[in-house]
């Protein structure tokens, strides 16, 4: 299987094949590696990679930024990522540059603005930061979906949010 993933707004090619042994033969860029995974519970996965141990956290949708994306906590990190279905009519859209017309920044999850990051008018590139909302606790940076203008700010620092709250739109 091949997928395309977005991590931290980087595209990467990632190939899965089961081994012989129980594991998998992956290919990650084009360098080979061998992966040992077990499901501890859900959520959280055990990886051997090439001989080193790592524990996975996969964090809610709903806590990892902008849009429904996921992350990873593992080694005292944490990674956004998005997987591109190469088969879906959207992906297919967005890798041919379908990102034409204005998008919206919505709030995943209720909140609390902390800052904005641009101001309406200004000029921004696609994945750069606009608005920064604390939720449960932890603050999460929504990006832009594409580069292009700030033609709405509908909220200000220290404002209430819903989810499904319209945050920005960039045009």
């Amino acid at each position: 299987m091949k997928l395309e993933l977005e991590i931290d707004g980087r595209i990467q090619t990632i190939e899965l094949e089961p081994d012989d042994g129980g594991g998998y033969r992956v290919t990650l860029d084009g360098k080979q590696l061998e992966v040992q995974a077990r499901l501890l519970r859900p959520g959280v996965l055990s990886l051997v990679v090439n001989g080193r141990s790592y524990r996975v956290v996969r964090e809610d949708d709903a806590l990892a930024g902008n849009g429904g994306g996921s992350a990873l906590a593992f080694s005292g990190r944490r990674f956004s990522y998005h997987v591109e279905d190469p088969r879906s009519l959207k992906g297919r859209r967005a890798l041919a540059g379908g990102a034409d017309g204005p998008r919206t920044i919505k709030a995943s999850m209720p909140g609390r603005v902390v800052r904005l990051l641009v101001a309406r008018g200004e000029a921004v590139e696609a994945d750069q930061g606009i608005v920064v909302i604390e939720a449960m606790k932890m603050q999460n940076e929504l990006k832009s979906p594409k580069g292009g203008t700030v033609s709405e700010l509908r909220v200000a620092a220290g404002d209430t949010v819903s989810a499904g709250d319209v945050l920005a739109v960039i045009e």
